[in-house]
C-alpha cells in the first residue's frame, strides 16, 4: 500500500519508499527543430494552408514532449508520481507539503496490538479484492497479473491465525478496509487504468515502505517477530522485476490520455492505503 505519505515523516524508516495534485514539468522540446520555416517555400500560403501547418507544428512538438520518467517505461512514470507525493523527509523526490491535521507528524509512534490486528484484516479485505478480481477476470489487462508472487491474502491469513492462536480476538473489517475493497470493484468493472494504478501502488509500497514498517511495529509490540506478511516465495526483487515488465507491457497499449488517467488516480491509492495504514495507531 502507499505506505510511506500517509505516516509519519519525522520516522527515519520512511527514508525510503519505493501523488493532493500534480503537476507536470516538462523540458521544452528544441524549438529549432520543430519550428516551421515557412520563409523557404515559394507557393503563397493562404489562411487555411497556414492553419494546417501550425497544426503539424503543435503535434510535433507533442509527440517530443517527454513525461518524468517515460524514456524508462511507464513503471517509472507511475514511481515518479508517487515519490512526488512524499514530503522531503520521506523522500529526496519528495513535493508533499502536509497541510491536514492527520497528515502531519505522529508526535510519538505508538502503535498497539489491537491496532495492528485491524490493520492487518483491513489489508487482508484489500488483498482479498484485488487477488480475487484477477483470478476471476477474464480480462486480457488484469490476466496478466495473475500469480505474480507478490500475492499476500494467503500470508495474511496465516498472521491471523497466529495471533488467534495467542489468544487474541481478531476483529472485524472496519469502514477504511470495507470502504477501499468496495471502490477497487467499482473501478475493476469500469476503470482498467485507474485498477491497475492501485495495484502497483498497493504492491510496490508494501515491497517497501511496509517491509519497514513491519519491522517497526515488530520491535515494538511484537518482540520482533517476523509476520509472513512480510515474507515472499523467492526472490523479491525479482518478482518485482517480472511485475514492472508486464505493466510496462501493458501500458504499451494505452494512449497517452489512458496512461495520464492512471497517474492521476494515484493520489486516491495514498488516500485510500493512509487510512487503513493509521489504524496502527488507534
Amino acid at each position: 500500500m502507499a505506505y510511506l505519505a500517509s505516516v509519519s515523516s519525522s520516522l527515519s524508516i520512511f527514508k525510503n519508499p519505493q501523488l493532493s495534485r500534480f503537476q507536470f514539468s516538462f523540458a521544452p522540446p528544441n524549438s529549432l527543430s520543430l519550428r516551421p520555416r515557412i520563409q523557404f517555400l515559394s507557393m503563397p500560403m493562404n489562411k487555411t494552408s497556414s492553419l494546417v501547418v501550425v497544426a503539424a507544428t503543435t503535434a510535433a512538438e507533442k509527440q517530443k514532449k517527454r513525461y518524468p520518467g517515460e524514456s524508462k517505461g511507464f513503471v517509472e512514470e507511475m514511481r515518479f508520481i508517487a515519490m512526488r507525493l512524499h514530503t522531503k523527509e520521506q523522500a529526496k523526490e519528495g513535493e508533499k507539503v502536509t497541510k491536514a491535521p492527520e497528515e502531519r507528524p505522529v508526535a510519538k509512534w505508538e502503535p498497539t496490538v489491537e491496532g495492528y490486528l485491524n490493520f492487518l484484516v483491513d489489508s487482508k479485505l484489500v488483498y482479498d479484492t484485488l487477488e480475487r478480481i484477477i483470478q476471476d477476470s477474464t480480462f486480457p489487462t488484469y490476466a496478466e497479473f495473475k500469480n505474480t508472487g507478490l500475492e499476500r491474502a494467503d500470508k495474511l491469513a496465516k498472521d491471523l491465525e497466529w495471533f488467534k492462536e495467542q489468544g487474541y480476538e481478531i476483529p472485524e473489517a472496519t469502514a477504511p478496509g470495507l470502504t477501499y475493497s468496495q471502490y477497487l470493484k467499482d473501478l475493476a468493472e469500469k476503470d482498467p487504468q485507474a485498477f491497475i494504478c492501485h495495484f502497483y501502488n498497493i504492491y510496490f509500497a508494501h515491497s517497501a515502505g511496509g517491509r519497514m514498517i513491519g519491522r517497526k511495529v515488530a520491535e515494538i509490540i511484537l518482540d520482533k517477530k517476523e509476520l509472513e506478511f512480510y515474507k515472499w516465495d523467492g526472490e523479491l526483487s525479482q518478482l518485482l522485476q517480472n511485475v514492472r515488465e508486464k505493466l510496462n507491457k501493458v501500458a504499451e497499449d494505452w494512449t497517452r490520455e489512458e496512461k495520464d488517467h492512471c497517474l492521476e488516480e494515484t493520489e486516491k491509492s495514498f488516500k485510500h492505503s493512509g487510512e487503513i495504514l493509521r489504524l496502527i495507531l488507534t
